[in-house]
């Protein structure tokens, strides 16, 4: 299965990033998975991981700082990674201001099929 990538999961819950992380080491056992429970831990992977970093889920709602406050600040420095908006917040606005950041969407609750879509369809160059 291609080439190894490193996923960084940023989520605060715990039972969110475990799902995640057992629907991609399931399919994605030599993949890299980071995972970070708010905004800080995320910047600061972000900055520590930069370049190596070729995807990001992005939880909407954390204390704290909101995913869609931090999404450009990744992006700044994870410059070639696919980030996706994950959240039950399922908004007009939220669809759009994420739509605006170039962030894919995915709705909660999570599904395998979510993530590897996700996974899939949007390697990284």
């Amino acid at each position: 299965m291609g080439k190894m990538k490193t996923i960084m999961l940023v989520d605060d819950s715990k039972v969110s990033r475990l799902m995640l992380k057992a629907i991609i080491e399931n399919k994605f056992p030599e993949w890299q998975i980071l995972e970070a429970e708010n905004a800080a831990e995320a910047l600061k992977l972000s900055l520590y991981e930069n370049d190596n970093i070729d995807l990001i889920t992005l939880d909407m709602n954390m204390p704290g700082t909101d995913g869609l406050t931090i999404a450009p600040q990744l992006k700044g420095n994870c410059t070639h990674a696919v980030i996706a908006l994950l959240t039950g917040n399922v908004t007009k606005e939220v669809k759009s201001k994420a739509e605006n950041q170039d962030l894919l969407f995915i709705a909660k609750p999570i599904t395998e099929d979510k993530v590897i879509e996700f996974v899939t369809s949007h390697d990284a160059p």
